[in-house]
């Protein structure tokens, strides 16, 4: 069985939904036929312990999570394929390392409050994607980030700013991505804030798609 080890360190911000969101990612690898391990222990990230895991999964971390050693543990473990998947505050990890910023695709920047809105599903080619529909209404924060990472990763899904309040970054704003330009394939979804996302049988479905692309399995 393939491993997948999910860090939920955080150093600044803390999500109360990341409880609901490890539980879920337990069950849906279980589902997927995937072992999920779970730390806070950035001791982990060493080559030896790193070599034993399918996918790494950053779940609304926050802040410098890393020792330098788990930093070029990390890297070399991408670079030579193994697979990445970031969670909503994931983006606001490690803003100081240029090689997590290309890893995770964009910064998150900030956010209007908690509201519903309605997400273009620009790609169902994607197993994260493929059971969306083509308009998705969900509730959430919906972030900015530091630039627009559309020309440098596959775009999944965007979001139009007129249908809520307080975007900042304009007519093209991408939410969910993934990409293949470090190594190994890395996906990125802005969603997941709320512990009612992980029970939202569509969003565990996105996140489904999200390990098994990420660890080779679709």
């Amino acid at each position: 069985m393939h491993r997948v080890l999910v860090y939920t360190r955080t150093t600044q911000y803390r999500h109360d939904s990341i409880p609901a969101g490890l539980a879920a990612l337990r069950e849906l690898g279980r589902d997927s036929g995937l072992e999920v391990d779970a730390t806070e222990a950035p001791a982990v990230f060493t080559h030896e312990n790193l070599a034993g895991y399918r996918v790494v999964v950053f779940l609304s971390t926050s802040g410098e999570v890393l020792t330098d050693e788990g930093r070029g543990a990390l890297r070399e473990w991408v670079e030579g394929g193994g697979g990445f998947v970031g969670v909503h505050l994931a983006s606001g990890t490690e803003r100081e390392w240029e090689f997590f910023g290309r890893l995770v695709g964009a910064r998150f920047t900030q956010h209007p409050a908690f509201q519903p809105a309605v997400v273009t599903v620009e790609d169902q080619r994607h197993p994260a994607t493929e059971h969306l529909p083509p308009q998705w209404s969900f509730e959430d924060e919906w972030y900015d980030f530091d630039t627009n990472p559309r020309g440098a990763v596959r775009v999944l899904a965007s979001i139009d700013e007129r249908c809520y309040e307080g975007g900042t970054m304009g007519p093209d704003h991408p939410l969910i991505w993934c990409h293949e330009n470090c190594g190994g394939r890395a996906f990125y979804t802005s969603l997941g804030h709320a512990d009612a996302a992980y029970a939202d049988p569509r969003f565990r479905s996105h996140l489904a798609g999200a390990l098994t692309w990420a660890a080779r399995l679709d």
